[in-house]
């Protein structure tokens, strides 16, 4: 039997939207609702902006520093970019036309991004030395790259930036480790705390799970955040997002005519030249990749793009960006993307084929289909790339991302490479589920109706598991028995600003995946949400203290399984022909069925696996034979309890003790029960084991 997927695309996330048109309408100063939210936090000297791709961050950063240089009397604002391309949304934009006091204007010679040559440190000699001279000139803004923002502070010392707002875009490129040369130097820069900064990030996590700010640097920070949920309700054009992955056989360009559609203006990163699925000829892959196009007929000499003839009789303007052999023709077809005499124009390009470019900051509003060929290692690059196809244009009603993953071949003996790839894929769809939904609001149960929220037809009940909604904020008041409560003003904010960086955390742990879709049968849903997860917080934030610990935990996994069996609960209903429920309203349908069905209690929450969800679709997407080859390799995996594991489980036994007045029973019936009392007797075997081995350091030493 051929792979299922041969034939169609399963999405693993889907959104519809009520395309309001709220967030692209704009205020009397000419604000969105993103940039308006922000600008009333411009009096904080140090701004986090958590808000997504297309949200109009660097129109927001202009509102912004303007006030700063003109009524909170600093010298100068410094732009830093991630790389060259990303720096033209920064150039000059007449703000006075739209209701603002002033311009944004930045001088030719201090837009260092489109200065010749590439940020290394032979050249960076010269961009270091421009920098230094606009420090010391009365010019107000200057936009440069990472890199050469990294060169001048090892050149000039963080002093050189007193007084100085410097705002760092795409943030998730800076790291808390030690080796991360701009992480480093933004910790110097705020334990001086002599500048004003602004962080902007469309993902605030990043794919090597590192953490971005140290916890300490983290909670000076002022957080804006502007969810994906609020971006894309708020949207005007744009109704559905479609997220999803394709499993193939064989070379993937066997595999894209399947899923690569000429009527949808697509860009396709292929794989890089050591990836796996790499045919290490990546001229060759474009060629392919056009001919399932259709037929070639020639190139467009004032553009550089590639024409191409369909079936259909159309003919498709395809831009190369893989083709590096002639850097003249390779300067013509970026400059052709950039054109902004083009850039409302639908019909100047159809497709993209990009190998490491085109991803961040790259503003093509037309894409209505990402096509990801292979796993990215890093969760922070898909979402990215799926900001590509999430921008809201005229006509564009529905947009998705595809990524195609090679399957575990059946006659394969060793699939964990591959079984990898396909953990990252399915990571990656769970993460943009949580970073898609709306913003939930966590409470005990019987705590009343909050303001603004619609309870359904009968309101708000004392006694129920009440669930609301709120359309102008896009959240939901979801009401749980038993639920902690955070102690703190940190805990509460990372309970309603942070549970996606939680989950992330959670999703990027290979073991937690592996576990929770591959191996049910032999891993209980509490050894997730209660030990991995617990763990997770506890290490994210050792500062808190043990209740405000179990409290974020609590409401990340709530997030989480709620999201996930709302989505069950739709599936199951579509699969019986009902009604779940039409555009943004189908998830709040879900969630109440799931809610009303069972009287939701923390209890409940922490025993269901948060991947039963993603399972049932992997079902449907994969081979049969190949799925089962891979849950026995996962659990050929003999896993023991690790002392870390011994101590919470004992920790978890403890409070089960307190609850109910007994340990524990080995013996019992209750799996979670009978797990807690193996984790017991592990804990005393490994303090019997330590204390033997302390006993025998003493003989000897003595």
């Amino acid at each position: 039997m051929t792979n299922p997927t041969n034939n169609y695309t399963v999405p693993s996330v889907s959104i519809s939207t009520a395309h309001t048109g709220a967030s692209t309408r704009s205020n009397e100063l000419g604000m969105r609702t993103m940039q308006e939210r922000a600008y009333s936090k411009r009096g904080e000297q140090y701004l986090l902006i958590k808000s997504p791709p297309a949200s109009g961050k660097s129109r927001a950063l202009m509102f912004i520093a303007l006030d700063k240089l003109h009524n909170q009397g600093l010298q100068q604002a410094v732009v830093v970019v991630p790389e060259r391309s990303i720096g033209s949304s920064f150039a000059d934009e007449p703000l006075s036309q739209f209701g603002f006091y002033c311009d944004w204007q930045v001088a030719p010679e201090w837009n260092l991004c489109n200065a010749p040559g590439i940020d290394e440190p032979r050249v960076a000699k010269s961009k270091v030395e421009a920098v230094r001279k606009f420090l010391g000139s009365t010019d107000k803004t200057l936009v440069c790259t990472h890199a050469t923002f990294r060169f001048a502070i090892d050149e000039l010392g963080i002093e050189a930036f007193d007084n100085r707002l410097i705002a760092i875009d795409e943030f998730h490129h800076v790291s808390a480790n030690p080796d991360n040369r701009l992480g480093s130097q933004l910790s110097a820069l705020i334990n001086r705390d002599k500048v004003h900064l602004v962080a902007m990030t469309g993902s605030y996590f990043r794919g090597d799970s590192e953490a971005v700010l140290a916890p300490a640097e983290e909670a000076k920070f002022e957080t804006i955040t502007y969810t994906y949920y609020e971006q894309l309700n708020g949207y005007r054009w744009l109704k559905s997002l479609d997220i999803g992955y394709f499993f193939y056989t064989g070379p993937y360009v066997n595999a894209v005519n399947k899923v690569l559609d000429p009527t949808l203006k697509t860009i396709v990163h292929i794989p890089n030249v050591n990836a796996r699925e790499s045919l290490k000829d990546k001229e060759r892959e474009v060629n392919e990749i056009m001919s399932a196009l259709g037929d070639w007929h020639s190139v467009d000499p004032v553009t550089g793009f590639h024409l191409i003839n369909t079936k259909d009789g159309r003919t498709l303007k395809v831009a190369d960006l893989v083709d590096d052999s002639d850097a003249a023709r390779r300067s013509k077809v970026l400059g052709a993307l950039k054109d902004p005499a083009q850039k409302h124009n639908r019909d100047h390009v159809d497709v993209i084929i990009a190998l490491g470019m085109a991803k961040e900051g790259f503003d093509w509003i037309w894409c209505e289909h990402a096509l990801t060929i292979g796993y990215r290692s890093s969760l922070t690059e898909i979402v990215q790339i799926i900001g590509r196809a999430t921008r809201d244009a005229e006509g564009k009603e529905r947009s998705r991302f595809t990524n195609l993953i090679a399957e575990p071949a059946a006659e394969q003996a060793a699939v964990a490479e591959a079984v990898n790839d396909m953990l990252k894929a399915i990571s990656a769809s769970l993460l943009m589920e949580q970073v898609l939904a709306p913003r939930y609001e966590f409470t005990p149960k019987d705590t009343g109706a909050k303001e603004g929220f619609d309870y359904g037809p009968s309101g708000y009940q004392l006694g129920r598991t009440n669930v609301g909604v709120n359309e102008g904020t896009g959240q939901y008041h979801v009401e749980i028995n038993g639920l902690t409560t955070p102690t703190t003003a940190e805990a509460t904010r990372i309970c309603k600003e942070d549970l996606n960086e939680v989950v992330t955390s959670f999703l990027q742990n290979k073991t937690v995946v592996e576990r929770g879709l591959f191996d049910k049968e032999n891993t209980l849903p509490e050894e997730l949400t209660q030990l991995h997860m617990g763990k997770i917080v506890r290490e994210r934030y050792p500062e808190l203290s043990v209740i405000d610990q179990e409290a974020v935990r609590q409401h990340a996994i709530a997030a989480m399984n709620i999201t996930q069996q709302a989505k069950l609960a739709i599936a199951h209903a579509d699969a019986n022909g009902s009604d779940s429920g039409q555009g943004s309203t189908a998830l709040l349908v879900g969630v109440r069925k799931f809610v009303n069905v069972r009287e939701l209690d923390i209890d409940l929450i922490d025993r269901i696996n948060p991947f039963d969800a993603a399972y049932a679709v992997l079902a449907k997407a994969m081979d049969e034979k190949s799925l089962r080859q891979v849950q026995a390799s996962i659990a050929a995996k003999k896993v023991s309890i690790s002392e870390d594991e011994a101590r919470e489980l004992s920790k978890r036994a403890l409070q089960f003790k307190n609850e109910r007045g007994r340990l524990p029973d080995i013996n019992s019936a209750d799996a979670w029960e009978k797990r807690m009392a193996e984790g017991v007797a592990a804990f005393a075997r490994y303090r019997a084991q330590a204390k033997a081995a302390q006993g025998q350091g003493e003989s000897e030493n003595g």
